[in-house]
């Protein structure tokens, strides 16, 4: 098992609304594939200790910014990034109108139908991990299904209730 992963994660939701069922869901789904497979590394810098994984990843929302607190399974604080939500509202907002009408559809489409919203959803949901790659370059190093994931998260913070 390699060192450059995310082994725990927590979503500090405090003061959020509580999530409905719905997104409860989509978080424990997230979380599980996260833990399961995930490429996560620090980048070597010279403003901060060069820390080795496996890490503990924080997610929170505070001050309009989203915070990723990252630290060493020892408790060895390594990393803090505070990004601007700006550039993740229009894609978050576009993923959970796919969403609804993806679980609309499937109440009461044909499979064909059905298949044509979830390709356009995963086409979102792709556009939201490139953005969150491009928001982390130089600071995180993580590969496209683990940006999906940590997308997912930042879907289920930002809407959380």
């Amino acid at each position: 098992m390699t060192s450059d992963r995310i082994v725990e994660i927590e979503i500090d939701d405090g003061g959020l609304a509580p999530p409905t069922a719905q997104i409860e869901q989509e978080r424990r789904v997230a979380i599980f594939d996260l833990l399961e497979d995930n490429s996560f590394a620090l980048p070597t810098r010279e403003d901060r200790p060069t820390v080795d994984g496996p890490f503990h990843v924080r997610l929170s929302i505070r001050e309009r910014r989203l915070v990723f607190e990252i630290g060493s399974v020892d408790g060895e604080q390594a990393a803090a990034f505070h990004l601007a939500l700006g550039p993740f509202r229009q894609v978050v907002r576009d993923y959970f109108q796919i969403c609804e009408s993806y679980y609309d559809a499937v109440k009461k489409l044909p499979p064909s139908q059905i298949e044509a919203i979830d390709m356009a959803r995963r086409g979102i949901h792709d556009e939201g991990a490139r953005v969150l790659q491009e928001r982390l370059e130089g600071k995180a190093i993580l590969d496209h299904p683990t940006s999906r994931r940590l997308f997912t998260l930042i879907c289920v913070l930002h809407f959380g209730g």
